[in-house]
This record gives C-alpha cells, sequence and structure tokens, in this order.
C-alpha cells in the first residue's frame, strides 16, 4: 500500500515539473528574391526564399482571474417588537341615572338624613337615625388578674348618638352622602359591589328628583 502511495506521489511531482517547463516557439525569417522580408511562427519559409530559423521561449500565459465564491451570510429576522402594554385598567365609576323631568315646583324635600356619633368620638351620615346597637369587646382577665389566661369573651352593647341633619343643610348631607357610597363602592371587594352600587344609584336619584335637583337641567 505505501508503494502506490509513493508511486503516485512521484508521477504527481513529475507532472508539476513538466506542467512547469517553459514552451519555445520557432520563428521563421524569409527573404524573397526582391529582399523582401517577412516573419512567420512555425510555418517554414516558401521555396526560393531566404529562412533563418530562430527558436524563442514563449510567453508564459498567465490564468484567467477567478474571483472566489461570494460568501453568503445568513441575516437572522429581526426580533418582532413586544406588544405595547396595554393602558392601566381606570377605576370603574358608577353611572348616575338620568335627572327626572320633574318641574321645579312639583318637587319635594330629600328624606331625612341623620348624622350620627360613635362611642369612639367617630361620626357618619345614615339614613337611619336609631342604628344597631354594636357588641364592642371587653378585655377579660383569669382568676389570678392574668389577661394572657383569659376565662372567656365579653363584650359591652355600645350605642350610636344621631340627630337630624337640618333641613337647609340637607341636600350639602345628601350629596357627601353620595361620595360616601361611591368611595365604598369603588374600593369594595367584589361580592359587595352590586349591593352598593344600587345603594349609589339610589342616593343619586334622590339627589336628581328632590329638591336638591331643583335647576338642574337649566
Amino acid at each position: 500500500m505505501r508503494r502506490v502511495v509513493l508511486s503516485m506521489s512521484l508521477f504527481a511531482l513529475a507532472a508539476a515539473g513538466h506542467a512547469q517547463e517553459p514552451r519555445h516557439d520557432t520563428i521563421y525569417r524569409c527573404t524573397d528574391a526582391r529582399g523582401a522580408l517577412t516573419i512567420q511562427n512555425g510555418t517554414p519559409c516558401p521555396k526560393g526564399s531566404r529562412q533563418q530559423v530562430q527558436v524563442v521561449e514563449a510567453p508564459t500565459v498567465i490564468p484567467s482571474y477567478v474571483p472566489p465564491p461570494a460568501i453568503v451570510t445568513e441575516v437572522p429576522a429581526p426580533e418582532p417588537e413586544p406588544a405595547p402594554a396595554a393602558p392601566a385598567t381606570a377605576v370603574e365609576r358608577p353611572q348616575a341615572p338620568p335627572p327626572a323631568a320633574i318641574a321645579d315646583a312639583d318637587r319635594l324635600p330629600p328624606p331625612p338624613l341623620y348624622r350620627c356619633e360613635t362611642w369612639d368620638h367617630d361620626s357618619y351620615l345614615s339614613e337611619d337615625g336609631e342604628p344597631k346597637p354594636r357588641c364592642v369587646r371587653l378585655q377579660t382577665t383569669g382568676l389570678a388578674g392574668d389577661p394572657d389566661r383569659a376565662g372567656g369573651e365579653a363584650c359591652e352593647m355600645k350605642y350610636d348618638l344621631c340627630s337630624r341633619v337640618p333641613d337647609g343643610a340637607a341636600c350639602e348631607g345628601w350629596k357627601q352622602r353620595q361620595r360616601e357610597v361611591e368611595s365604598t363602592w369603588r374600593y369594595a371587594p367584589g361580592a359587595d359591589k352590586p349591593r352598593l352600587q344600587e345603594a349609589f344609584a339610589r342616593v343619586s336619584k334622590i339627589l336628581a328628583d328632590t329638591t336638591c335637583g331643583a335647576g338642574a337641567g337649566r
């Protein structure tokens, strides 16, 4: 196997050396009887002419330029732009009913509204002048007076004190009541929203249909 490879290598070298040998051309200089000179490449002079033969080395043939193959580089496809962020959902606002077509002379005053004060000096507006009492938990202790070892639970019934809002301030009171219900509806859990939405619609209707809404359509 080694001999075959060596022979093939020698043959390749010989062929390469032979290919590198220069090529020669034969030039014939011909002078006819009248003394006219012609030069012929590879063709002897015609009979009757004086002939001079000259062997010259043919010019080396330069191979034509072959440009290298173009390298095609795949350009990655551009990544899709991210979708624009969705705008923040605005807090839904309950819709008030449209004002009723009631003449100002036929409007009635709004229902009574009460301002109540709790046992811990907090105040609120209510449509009920006698709200139910609330049971305020009392701190209990054990037999030895230790609050961490309580023997049970106890509470004290507390009553809110309410007084009616004067007639001259009734409309402003109902507007404040509407804002309070709307604020509560806005941040209430999902289960409480329908009830508070109905309360907001009812308070808005009172403001629209009573003397509080007089002149609103002008």
